[in-house]
């Protein structure tokens, strides 16, 4: 017993001594003089951005305005009978792009007022925004109008160990995979951020990745941009299934807990 009581002290003192965080570490702008250096320029890695082509599900937002008032009438008809169910759709939690915007269809096909059916699939923005230029010319000129087409914000899921599971919207044209995780409550400490699935969808079908976050080249991959519909799953570590600590206090803890149990029963059988 005194052996044991020995070994948990200097444990106990260890514990203490990794666990105490000094206040300079915490505290912002203090006078540090030049021990310190300000900042440290690191690598710059050029991004590698590639067009996004529309396919089955997307949600396109289409503006159309013409010199015609009875055009524009009929447009402004169209949206503001959306503008009344996104009202709806957000007070239920729902997306204000589903309920304003266009969806896809299975044909990549929309339907807009007048105009009927366009097929936008395997378009980018400024492609479908020509075709839709190019139907309209149909009853106005070309010079006579305005169109814009973009993207109804970045849908994507994250599962598994990320502080909070679902599916998500970010309302801008582009979002990196680190923002996506932060938006997603960041992963859990047991997260394996070295294997996480990344599974993507092409007009083709769906592909399925492996991405390596502890790396810094995923800066200029193809991965560092996420794309409407993306899926990321993190999976656990080794260490859950064992049961022990993530930390090193929670794993003390627990070897402290083990052997104490162990002592009681030796000491209970003799």
């Amino acid at each position: 017993m005194p052996a044991f009581r020995f070994f948990l002290s200097l444990g106990l003192i260890v514990v203490l001594g990794v666990s105490c965080v000094s206040n300079k570490r915490l505290i912002y702008m203090q006078e540090l003089g030049e021990e310190d250096p300000l900042y440290e320029e690191l690598q710059t890695v050029p991004y590698k951005t590639e067009n996004y082509f529309l396919q089955y599900n997307d949600v396109v937002e289409i503006n159309i305005r013409t010199t015609s008032p009875e055009l524009n009438e009929l447009f402004e008809v169209s949206a503001s009978q959306g503008g009344n169910m996104a009202g709806q759709g957000l007070m239920n939690g729902g997306d204000i792009f589903f309920m304003t915007g266009f969806t896809l269809d299975e044909e990549g096909n929309v339907e807009l007022p007048l105009l009927g059916e366009i097929n936008l699939k395997g378009l980018t923005t400024q492609e479908a925004k020509e075709a839709i230029e190019d139907r309209l010319t149909e009853y106005v000129n070309r010079e006579d109008l305005f169109v814009r087409v973009r993207l109804g914000g970045i849908r994507f899921s994250a599962l598994g160990e990320f502080g909070r599971n679902g599916n998500f919207t970010i309302l801008q044209n582009q979002i990196t995979i680190f923002q996506a995780i932060a938006h997603a409550g960041d992963m859990t400490t047991i997260a394996k951020r070295n294997r996480v699935i990344l599974v993507r969808q092409y007009p083709e079908g769906t592909k399925t990745y492996r991405v390596n976050l502890n790396d810094r080249r995923l800066l200029s991959s193809e991965f560092f941009f996420i794309r409407p519909n993306d899926m990321l799953y993190a999976e656990p570590m080794k260490i859950r299934e064992f049961g022990t600590g993530v930390t090193f206090v929670q794993t003390f803890q627990l070897a402290v807990t083990t052997l104490s149990a162990v002592l009681l029963v030796l000491n209970a059988l003799n």
